[in-house]
C-alpha cells in the first residue's frame, strides 16, 4: 500500500471536519451567510475521504479511521479558536440563553 492514499484521505477528512465545524452555529468561526454552502461542501468532501480510507484499510478499519480523524479534528477546533482569540458568535450565545 502506498502512503499517498491514506495521506490524501486524512487531508480530505480534516478539510471535511473544518468545513462542517465552520458551518455549525455553535462554532467559534463566523460563517455568516456561507453556512449552508460550507455544510454541503463539508459533507461532499467526507464522501471521497471515506472512500479513500476504505480503499486503504478496508471497510471496518476505514470507517473507524474516518470517524477517529473527524472526532480529533472537531475536538481540536474549539481550542484553536480560543488560542486565536475568536469569541462565540452572537447567534450561539442567544441559542444557549
Amino acid at each position: 500500500m502506498s502512503a499517498w492514499l491514506p495521506g490524501m484521505a486524512g487531508v480530505a477528512s480534516l478539510i471535511s471536519a473544518v468545513l462542517i465545524y465552520a458551518a455549525s452555529p455553535h462554532g467559534r468561526w463566523s460563517a455568516g451567510r456561507w453556512r449552508p454552502r460550507l455544510l454541503a461542501t463539508g459533507v461532499a468532501s467526507a464522501v471521497p475521504a471515506l472512500g479513500g480510507w476504505i480503499a486503504a484499510l478496508g471497510v471496518g478499519a476505514g470507517c473507524c479511521a474516518m470517524l477517529a480523524g473527524w472526532m480529533l479534528a472537531l475536538l481540536v477546533q474549539p481550542g484553536a479558536g480560543l488560542l486565536v482569540g475568536h469569541a462565540p458568535t452572537a447567534t450561539a450565545a442567544r441559542d444557549h440563553a
